[in-house]
């Protein structure tokens, strides 16, 4: 779908929508879920979040831990596949594409034509999340970089490598202790919200920025490389391709 396309789509309150989902975070993601829920991004990521921070928590019954009484509790901060939806963002290299999700079963909504694709995502409030995105998305090339020169693949089976910066990554359990990805996701530290009180993407990216030109460590640089990747839409060639 393009920006210009007809669309339109009221919420019907039904919840319907908030279950039984798998929803990706981006580091920005979870700033703004932390900000509507008032705590810190480490808080944020025990009690909402799965995998590190990178997905969101959904309960036995299989609705959102966010939900309360067919709402959701921190709709001001809602991550941006939330925003989305029911539209969905595929990214690859410099193109995103819109497509179009089947309704929930049973969904109170109500979808129309009397407006744009464009129009709908001005109203959900999506621009801050689509130029964070952008500003994180400038890291994944870095990391791409530092691998080559970290990595002697004379001497590294490049498949294996690849298998298990992207088991790493992605694993939601059993993985090992990674400070890249736990910077990315728990940013409080790093954004200047634990010294000002104010949580600034720019900032976050410069700290990783750094980071990441410092670190030495080529599977966690990889497995961090990866989870960011995924995290923002990308697929884990967006990374990895090449090595």
């Amino acid at each position: 779908m393009r920006r210009l396309s007809a669309f339109s789509y009221r919420c019907g309150c039904c919840g319907l929508c908030c279950r039984d989902k798998v929803i990706t975070l981006a580091p920005y993601d979870v700033m703004r879920i932390a900000a509507a829920a008032g705590l810190s991004t480490t808080a944020t990521i025990a009690r909402y979040t799965l995998r590190r921070g990178s997905l969101l928590r959904f309960g036995a019954d299989g609705a959102c831990v966010a939900l309360r009484d067919g709402l959701c509790s921190v709709h001001v901060g809602r991550p941006l596949p939330c925003r989305l939806y029911p539209l969905g963002l595929e990214r690859t290299g410099d193109a995103e594409r819109l497509i179009a999700l089947e309704p929930a079963p049973g969904s109170k909504a109500v979808y129309g034509t009397d407006g744009t694709v464009g129009d709908f995502l001005e109203q959900q409030g999506t621009q801050p999340y689509l130029v964070a995105a952008q500003h994180y998305s400038r890291l994944l090339p870095m990391i791409r970089e530092r691998l080559r020169l970290l990595v002697d693949f004379e001497k590294t089976e490049p498949s294996e490598f690849r298998r298990v910066a992207v088991r790493e990554a992605l694993a939601e359990s059993g993985y090992d202790y990674n400070p890249l990805i736990d910077a990315m996701f728990d940013s409080d530290r790093w954004s200047g919200f634990a010294t000002q009180g104010v949580r600034l993407e720019i900032r976050h990216v410069t700290a990783l920025h750094e980071m990441i030109e410092a670190h030495l460590d080529a599977l966690q640089l990889a497995a961090a490389g990866v989870l960011l990747s995924v995290s923002l839409g990308y697929g884990p060639a967006e990374v990895l391709a090449g090595l």
